[in-house]
């Protein structure tokens, strides 16, 4: 009597299995998402726990019936889940909107590299003079370029545009930008090093008098190579010795 009633509940479960996996249907639908990769993402069915993924279009099949709950889950995108409703089994366009996931740097180390350069690199050679732009018109408005003429002389012509340049006064003129620009430079260093209420402050120049200082201090040549190291103890040594001179000087005039 126990062997058949056994039975029968074996016989009582193995239909009720059956008619639950006949229930479900393969389901075809397709994620949808603010990018062109949309392969690889995870659909779940939570209550078959099957697993199936996406293709490069997006679409996805798997078995399942209403009331199921499929999630998608990705490292790109938010888990979503959905629960199915019996007419989105009719629905040939069934598609699912996911959102990407953002992540939020906390931290960024920007880290120099000091000895990368172009020389470094290959792309210029080592020790290659650097021109300013008002070196580089001077160095070609001077420069005796020979070229080689085969109708000429042996070894070839000199361009006479160096002579013409000198005669007609522009190598002078070019040699004035280039004299500025360095006092420029140096004026802006200067400036970068030391506030106005240091020169006002600390070396008692009145404020009227502290731009004319600053051009008297750099037309100093020992001054301007002791700026141009960077080594701001030194240099504010020499500027004071320079400030206490320019204030005589001031003195002088105003008597």
């Amino acid at each position: 009597m126990i062997q058949k009633i056994t039975c029968f509940l074996f016989v009582i479960v193995g239909q009720a299995c059956l008619s639950q996996v006949q229930e479900r249907s393969l389901f075809t639908g397709k994620i949808a998402a603010n990018t062109s990769s949309l392969d690889g993402v995870y659909v779940i069915n939570a209550q078959t726990e099957e697993t199936v993924s996406t293709s490069e279009s997006g679409s996805f099949s798997i078995l399942a019936k209403a009331d199921d709950v499929l999630v998608f889950s990705s490292i790109t995108f938010k888990e979503k889940r959905i629960m199915l409703k019996p007419e989105d089994f009719s629905n040939l366009n069934f598609t699912v909107n996911l959102n990407m996931v953002m992540y939020q740097l906390q931290e960024v180390v920007i880290k120099r590299y000091d000895n990368i350069n172009a020389e470094s690199l290959g792309i210029i050679p080592q020790g290659q003079k650097k021109y300013t732009a008002a070196e580089r018109k001077l160095e070609t408005a001077t420069a005796l370029n020979a070229t080689a003429n085969g109708g000429g002389m042996v070894g070839g012509s000199i361009s006479a545009d160096p002579l013409l340049n000198f005669f007609s006064g522009r190598t002078a003129m070019l040699k004035k930008e280039v004299a500025v620009e360095k006092k420029e430079f140096f004026m802006k260093l200067l400036e970068n090093m030391f506030s106005l209420e240091h020169f006002i402050d600390r070396l008692k120049i009145p404020a009227e008098y502290v731009k004319g200082f600053e051009y008297y201090a750099v037309e100093n040549d020992k001054f301007t190579v002791i700026l141009n190291s960077k080594n701001k103890t030194s240099t504010e040594f020499l500027l004071g010795e320079l400030a206490v001179k320019y204030k005589e000087i001031i003195a002088g005039e105003n008597k």
